[in-house]
């Protein structure tokens, strides 16, 4: 080891795609720089090194422009002087699903293979906060590095203090996740920007170099300094060669040296002596004053963020499966159209733009990208469920007459299911092709009577349904091998309780024209609906207060919850990037004012409540804060306020739903919002006494604590959050689940109360800048939705979070006809038990053609896992996320197709199987 310092100056831009500049602008811009260099590289080769951001879709941008340069760009990253990968795009990491992160890391493999290299570096230079399971995320990519702009404060040599949970001595240090993994992990102690803009000038220079080189060796534990030549946009330095040629003569005991992520880790590495802090799980910037977290990003624009959960759950939860299904009967996976369907999903995840804080431009594109990657997902999933559905066999409906209309709900959840489903029925239909004149197919289908049927399952028992008629509809038929098919339907929509549905399989029904005789599996012998503010389905007691607010009993362990679904409107004077309520305001509660309650629905299966609030609250900011906005104060220093002058309605709609035999409370909120610069919140008290809770978070259930450290200064909490949030005692816990809504804070209220952002209303981007964004207002209509699910606590913790998850989940329908086939009626291609696992994934990989599974294990304790296979599984072996085959960790089969797995504590699992 020698005591000799080298400065690694790396070249780099990190690239924003869209963000202050709508993407097109940001994109010609691209164009500029990357022109640059690769004239810079062909004509100066000391001009060594370039690393292209971490993300494989530059070269996308840049070759859809500049397709004739596509070799020269070859070329270089061949030579090893430009760096690609690993991933797709540099994505927000909280807001971004578990599967979404596996999927970035696999198409930024996949799209940089042609290239012959990829860069082997966990880069988050900019990610807001980083999840606890990164580490085990890059080990099994085959990356032992992290390198992070945020989430940890290094103390450095001359401030040091004794290492704690979130706190490191250095730049350098050790990163653990919950599983145990290990990865070296680099902070940009001094930004990705300290080695920006070298001088050539000599006296430039060495007032540079002599400030820089204090500034680095402050935080480093070795020699090996780090400075990265770029930032946001940068153009390249073109005469970085000269510079550094001026630097070494200035300071000839120092090596300046153009350098890599690769060289520069492998000297860190050879120089390291001591033990370097470790740091374990969440990089949240736990240990800060909390005024610079980027926290309440996640609730910035939430109708994005639920785009965003209802575009990455129809892919990895209902597409994939669904298409692997179909796959395992004979039918192709389109693995072209998953790729381009996630590739237009993951162009809204880079922070900037899933988190909500780019000007409104951005964020008009991104409705647009959402649109385009679930179009192409529901039509992957349409064409799934017709390959499966006619397959199963449905000659037990042959009993019940010509007339039967059979059809299979699917549950591609993992975990058997029983929950309302819908479905809509064709009952008849006139092909315009049959030459029947419009007004007599008209006639002929509006003269079909729908009286006498009866819903029966497969085994032929009667289901309890609700019937809709949807009347006469136009439709067509869109076949492989002649043109359009237009024709004229009586259709109806049938909404009953589906019972039992196998995980990741099917149930089969029909609606017959015959009345059914015999035990059916949803006759009820109660009703839900007690009196006219109350519900009760003999597992949950649900009692409304006139001010709407709700009681909550869980007749399982007899705790009872109160003041739950209060909700709560305060003032928002900070920005896009983080909330600031106005000194000394009380925010608006419903809480003691008159509600108006009825009831909404009650049928066999379930019954809801509605709840209307109306409040009054101020219309927008006042004159102060608007003159603040426009002065670029810093949010943290604002004395404005809301306006007291003028008002406007905020009527707050509700819905409780019980269903029979559920744990589960549903909770639909809408509203119109008509009011700026504010933020609602839906309060839900535990009264449980813990110092922790947990909160979904990426392929775990993130145990945090409920008081901030020592050093934070910011009045608010919040923090992000997936599926839900769970307060959990000994004996009891209450989850809060969701559908895209992104933030929530324990509130230090002594209640323990979940606190859930259902809006953040804000009138400018923020951050570096002064950049209006009125769209950011959220005016115009919004709807929320969330559940409750009490649970028996530490011990019943995993049974809520297993029905959090599957929440997430659509059910599907499809409408076949009375036939044979090789399927059962009620039937899954695999089973598994593990109480502690979760079940994340379940697709084809695109270069083996296996079938690929994976769980994670929610807790702190080994879990075995027992599958049983797919019919005709052939090997079964244990893989990674990038889904690579290998024969070394083969799992024996036993007998009867089973096989049973150890899964660590908080081990990412995934298992191929080849089929």
């Amino acid at each position: 080891m020698t005591n000799r310092t080298t400065a690694h100056i790396i070249s780099h831009t990190h690239w924003d795609r869209e963000w202050y500049l709508p993407y097109e602008k940001h994109h010609a811009r691209l164009i500029a720089l990357m022109d640059t260099l690769l004239d810079t590289m062909a004509a100066d080769p000391a001009y060594k090194s370039f690393f292209l951001d971490g993300q494989t879709i530059i070269m996308e941008d840049y070759l859809q422009v500049r397709p004739e340069r596509r070799g020269e760009l070859e070329a270089l990253i061949a030579a090893g002087r430009i760096g690609i990968g690993p991933w797709y795009i540099l994505q927000d990491a909280f807001l971004t699903s578990s599967e979404a992160n596996v999927r970035n890391m696999q198409i930024g493999h996949r799209d940089a293979k042609p290239y012959g290299t990829i860069a082997k570096v966990g880069y988050f230079p900019d990610t807001f906060g980083i999840v606890g399971q990164a580490p085990q995320l890059m080990k099994q990519s085959g990356i032992d590095n992290a390198l992070f702009g945020r989430g940890v404060k290094p103390t450095g040599f001359n401030n040091q203090v004794a290492d704690s949970e979130y706190e490191s001595s250095f730049s350098e240090l050790i990163w653990e996740g919950p599983d145990g993994s290990r990865v070296l992990g680099i902070l940009f102690a001094n930004w990705y920007s300290n080695g920006n803009e070298v001088p050539v000038d000599e006296e430039e220079a060495r007032d540079y170099w002599t400030r820089k080189l204090d500034d680095a060796k402050r935080y480093a534990s070795t020699g090996e300094l780090l400075y990265m030549n770029g930032c946001d946009h940068q153009p390249i330095q073109t005469d970085l060669p000269s510079a550094i040629r001026k630097a070494k003569e200035l300071y000839p005991d120092i090596d300046f040296v153009h350098s890599s992520f690769e060289e520069y880790l492998a000297a860190v590495r050879s120089s390291l002596s001591g033990d370097l802090s470790v740091v374990r799980g969440e990089l949240r910037s736990q240990r800060t004053d909390g005024w610079s977290t980027l926290v309440n990003t996640a609730s910035a624009r939430v109708y994005l963020k639920q785009m965003n959960q209802r575009g990455q759950a129809i892919l990895e939860r209902t597409a994939e499966p669904l298409a692997a299904m179909a796959h395992l009967l004979g039918t192709p996976y389109p693995h072209h159209l998953f790729v381009y369907a996630w590739k237009t999903l993951m162009q809204n995840h880079p922070h900037d733009s899933i988190c909500g804080c780019s000007v409104d431009e951005v964020h008009r594109e991104m409705v647009t990208r959402f649109d385009k990657s679930r179009h192409m997902a529901e039509s992957i999933v349409q064409d799934s469920l017709d390959a499966i559905v006619s397959g199963i066999d449905t000659s037990r409906f042959a009993e019940f007459g010509d007339d039967a209309l059979p059809f299979a709900v699917f549950n591609t959840s993992g975990w058997e299911r029983s929950g309302v489903a819908t479905v809509e029925l064709d009952v008849t239909r006139l092909y315009f092709r049959d030459g029947v004149p419009l007004p007599e197919m008209n006639r002929r289908m509006e003269a079909i009577s729908l009286e006498g049927r009866t819903l029966v399952n497969e085994l032929g028992q009667p289901v309890a349904c609700e019937l809709e008629d949807l009347g006469l509809q136009f439709g067509y038929d869109l076949p492989d091998d002649k043109f359009r098919q237009p024709y004229m339907a009586r259709k109806v929509k049938l909404t009953f309780r589906a019972s039992g549905v196998p995980a990741l399989g099917w149930r089969s029904y029909a609606w017959v024209h015959e009345t059914v005789s015999g035990a059916g599996e949803s006759k009820p012998d109660f009703s839900i609906l007690q009196g006219e503010r109350a519900l009760d389905n003999g597992l949950l007691r649900v009692e409304l207060a006139e001010d709407g607010s709700m009681t909550l009993f869980d007749a399982a362990n007899g705790r009872t919850y109160r003041d739950l679904l209060v909700f709560e409107d305060a003032g928002d004077i900070g920005n896009e990037y983080m909330f600031r309520q106005p000194a000394g305001e009380s925010a608006i509660l419903t809480k003691g004012k008159p509600a108006v309650i009825s009831v909404a629905e009650n049928n066999a299966f379930r019954a809801s409540l509605s709840i209307v609030h109306e409040l009054d609250i101020p219309a927008c900011g006042d004159d102060l804060f608007e003159k603040e906005k426009r002065e670029a104060v810093y949010f943290p220093d604002r004395l404005g306020g809301r306006t007291k002058e003028r008002t406007v309605k905020l009527v707050i709609r509700a819905l409780v739903t019980l269903e029979r035999d559920s744990r589960e409370v549903g909770i639909q909120v809408s509203f119109n919002n008509e009011a700026k610069d504010h933020r609602v919140r839906a309060l839900f008290p535990t009264d449980i006494e813990t110092s922790h809770h947990y909160a979904d978070s990426v392929f775990e259930a993130a145990k945090r604590d409920n008081e901030p450290a020592a050093e934070w200064r910011n009045p608010s909490n919040c923090q992000h959050q997936q599926a839900f949030v769970d307060v959990s005692g000994e004996e009891a816990g209450l989850v809060v689940s969701n559908l895209g809504l992104s933030e929530y804070e324990l509130l230090r209220d002594g209640r323990n109360t979940i606190a859930v952002t259902l809006l953040r209303a804000v009138g400018e981007l923020g951050d570096w800048g002064v950049f209006p964004t009125p769209e950011a207002q959220c005016l115009g209509d919004h709807s929320f939705a969330m559940s409750l699910l009490p649970h028996d606590g530490e011990s019943g913790r995993f049974q809520a979070y297993a029905k959090a998850y599957q929440a997430q989940t659509e059910w599907q329908s499809a409408q076949t006809g009375v036939h044979g086939g090789k399927l059962e009626p009620a039937a899954s291609p695999l089973n598994w038990t593990g109480e502690a696992l979760a079940f994340s994934s379940m697709k084809i990989a695109e270069e083996s053609g296996d079938l690929m599974l994976r769980w994670f294990n929610m807790g702190g304790e080994p879990e075995a896992l027992r599958l049983r296979l797919p019919e005709g599984a052939a090997q079964t072996y244990v893989s990674d996320i990038l889904e690579r085959h290998t024969d070394e960790v083969a799992v024996p089969i036993e007998q009867g197709d089973n096989v049973v797995l150890n899964v660590r504590p908080f081990e990412i699992l995934t298992v191929g199987c080849r089929v």
